[in-house]
């Protein structure tokens, strides 16, 4: 028996799978919603969430071309390694906010969205963990909220189902934009503040800077009757 007809069928399977693989594709790409992040690379996992912010996995020396097309002007990571060694292009500010996702708090939040709203003040920013999901991901969803005022539904489903990793990183994220106060959140970034709370760490360190430097300026300022 001539083995020819066998292998024509075996080759019309395949091309029948991988055009179908390619319709699937397309599809998703065509379902994907317009206000989500955008894909534009990747091999980083580079998406685009706006004009000016960008998000993705850990960049190398490699994405230093892509950067300076898309006009970078400073790079976030919420990793404890600094960006230094691979960014080496003068003209890009560095910025490191590190953080876990199942230690997270609304301070670390807040310190996250203003340093992406002071950079935005001044071109195209990247914010970047490891993997571009997790860490990246929570910050993203909170901008979406506090910033761009989207619903905490719409903001989770952009996280979960974008496409930027597995969905069982995002288990301490999607907890916290669950809990998450928007209101005090909102108000805090408007404000100034560190935090939600009077009693977290960064609120109770700043209330003692401040009453040291007014002892300072006034010595004859009184103690707090007990």
């Amino acid at each position: 028996m001539p083995k020819r007809p066998f292998r024509s069928l075996l080759c019309l399977t395949l091309l029948m799978l991988f055009a179908d693989s390619v319709v699937q594709a397309a599809d998703f790409a065509e379902s994907r919603p317009a206000d989500w992040a955008q894909p534009v690379e990747k091999h980083y996992n580079l998406y685009q969430m706006s004009p000016t912010l960008y998000r993705s996995s850990l960049p190398d020396g490699g994405a230093l071309p892509l950067l300076t097309k898309l006009k970078i002007g400073t790079v976030i990571t919420f990793l404890p390694d600094s960006d230094a060694s691979w960014l080496s292009v003068p003209g890009i500010q560095q910025v490191q906010l590190p953080y876990r996702t199942n230690h997270v708090d609304d301070s670390d939040i807040l310190k996250a969205l203003r340093a992406v709203q002071a950079a935005e003040a001044k071109g195209p920013v990247l914010m970047h963990c490891k993997h571009g999901s997790d860490r990246t991901g929570l910050v993203a969803a909170m901008y979406r909220v506090v910033v761009q005022g989207w619903s905490k539904e719409d903001a989770l489903n952009e996280m979960t189902e974008g496409g930027f990793g597995d969905s069982h990183h995002f288990k301490d994220g999607v907890r916290y934009v669950v809990q998450a106060d928007v209101e005090k959140l909102r108000a805090a970034l408007a404000n100034g503040d560190c935090s939600t709370s009077v009693f977290a760490l960064c609120s109770l360190k700043s209330w003692v800077n401040s009453t040291t430097t007014a002892r300072h300026l006034d010595p004859q300022m009184s103690l707090p009757e007990q």
